[in-house]
Order: structure tokens, then sequence, then C-alpha cells
């Protein structure tokens, strides 16, 4: 019973932070601005409970930590889906780019969001340094150590991108996926994860833990574990995008507007479209 509430509690947050985010960022795009005011707000409540929780070595300090820990993330992840925080390149992918090619537009496509994770990881680990709570920081760290890897899979090739969760504002992402079942940093990434969440739960489940080591140590583990999962989910022909039914519904209606605006109307999107692209983008992946 002592891991059963901290595993639900990483498995509900995972799921339901997930679904907010593919939600608000289904939106039209004239919401965005106002999602980003309410992500901003709720992003310095969640380094002001950060702060707080650092020195709070208890149940309650590791709950606090990983939902602090989990927000910052989010305030990434809305940020780039958005569009507000992507990189230099904003366009498709040209044809015939390969090799370090590739690999350099591709870079540039999220470099300035990649530049905010590391800034806003060396805020918390400022935050965090010399404390005795550090569940908050290993919660961020997770995330993205994990995405990073989710992001390189699907740049070399996977069979499922989720490419269902991109807002239009940033569809483009999509002509950088790499169109392979497998690849070879797959099992590796996967093996390596599985591992550590392995020594997470021995460890949570340690004699001698204490309840704020077993707590805070199990909400880790199960965070990892959900990432693994995740990764599971690129390469098995599984239909995982239900779980998130309910927040690709604005994506869904976004998406019937569209289709039903007037030849004018699609012609004019057509066309600012194009103007954003250097190449035609064809007809992300979800948070944690």
């Amino acid at each position: 019973m002592e891991l059963a509430l901290p595993i639900l509690f990483a498995v509900f947050l995972w799921w339901f932070s997930t679904g907010v985010i593919v939600y608000v960022d289904g939106l039209p795009k004239s919401t965005f601005g106002w999602t980003m005011i309410w992500s901003t707000t709720i992003l310095v409540c969640a380094l002001i409970g950060f702060a707080a929780s650092t020195q709070m070595p208890t149940v309650e300090g590791a709950y606090l930590a990983f939902v602090c820990g989990l927000l910052c993330w989010a305030w990434q992840e809305v940020s780039f889906l958005t569009g507000h925080i992507t990189g230099p390149r904003r366009s498709a992918q040209p044809d015939g780019a390969h090799g370090l090619q590739r690999l350099w537009l591709a870079i540039q496509t999220i470099l300035y969001h990649e530049i905010a994770i590391v800034l806003m990881g060396i805020g918390l680990v400022w935050l965090a340094w010399g404390a005795p709570n550090t569940v908050g920081l290993w919660t961020y760290a997770i995330l993205w150590i994990m995405r990073l890897s989710a992001k390189i899979n699907v740049y070399l090739g996977v069979t499922n991108h989720a490419a269902e969760f991109l807002p239009d504002e940033v569809a483009y992402l999509q002509s950088y996926f790499g169109k392979h079942p497998m690849n070879l940093f797959f099992p590796l990434s996967v093996t390596v994860s599985t591992v550590f969440v392995v020594w997470l739960f021995t460890a949570a489940t340690a004699a001698g833990a204490t309840p704020f080591e077993t707590v805070g140590t199990a909400l880790l583990a199960s965070l990892l574990a959900l990432a693994v999962l995740e990764h599971w989910f690129l390469i098995i022909p599984l239909p995982a995008t239900q779980l998130w039914a309910w927040g690709l519904v604005s994506h869904t209606s976004s998406r019937a507007k569209t289709a039903s605006s007037t030849p004018t109307e699609i012609n004019e999107t057509k066309r600012s479209r194009s103007q954003r692209s250097a190449a035609p983008v064809p007809p992300p992946y979800p948070a944690g």
C-alpha cells in the first residue's frame, strides 16, 4: 500500500497533464497567447512551490516537489507546441536533405526550445542545490532525458509518430520524422531506462527507507516507467492515442472547422502555410 498511492498518483498526473496539454494545443491559434499567459502564471506558482518543497523532506514534500517539477516541464511543452519557443527554422525539411545536413536542419527546428529547457534546468539545480528534497529536480530531469530520447528515436525512425498530437502551428516537424519500423538507438534507450526503473523501485522498497524516500523514489520510478511505456508506443501498433481521446477533441474540432471553410478561406490558409514552409507538409508526442 505504501507504493500503491504514489504509483497511482504518478499515473493519473501523467495521463491528465498530457491530456490537458493536448487539448489546449489543439485550440484555435487565437487562444495561444492566453494559453501562454496562464501557463506562465502556473509556472511561477510551480517555481515557488518547487523552492519551498526542497526544504521539505516529508511525504507531503515529495508529492509537492513532483507536481511542481512536472508543471515546470509542462510549460516547456506548451511553449513549444504553441510555436512560441521552437527554433530559428520553422519550415519543413527540403527534398533531398540527408546525413549531417538533415541533422542540422532538424536541430534548428528545436534549438530555442532545447536552450529554454537547459536554462530552466540550471535554475532548478540552483534552487535545489544542497537541499534535502530533490524529487522535483529529478522529476524534471527524467522528463527531459526521456523526451530527448524519444526525439532521437522519432528522428531516426519509428513506426508510430503520434503526429495527431501536433497542432498545425508546428506540423512542419513531421517532415523530420524518420520512416523506419525500428532504429538501433531504440533497444539501447529502452534497456538502459528499464534498468533504472528496476533500480529505483528496488530503492523505494529497500529496508530502512524512510516514508519520504519511499514515496519520492516510487514517484520517480513510476514516471520513468511511464516514459519507457511511451517509448514502446512508438513501435508497437496500438491505439495509444485513445488514452487521450478527450484531449484530441480540440484538434478534431479545429480541423473540422478548417474542412468546412469556404474555398477562399482554405486558399488563404494554404497560402499562409506555404509562406511559412519551404516544402509541403504531409497530412509529438504526449507530455511526460
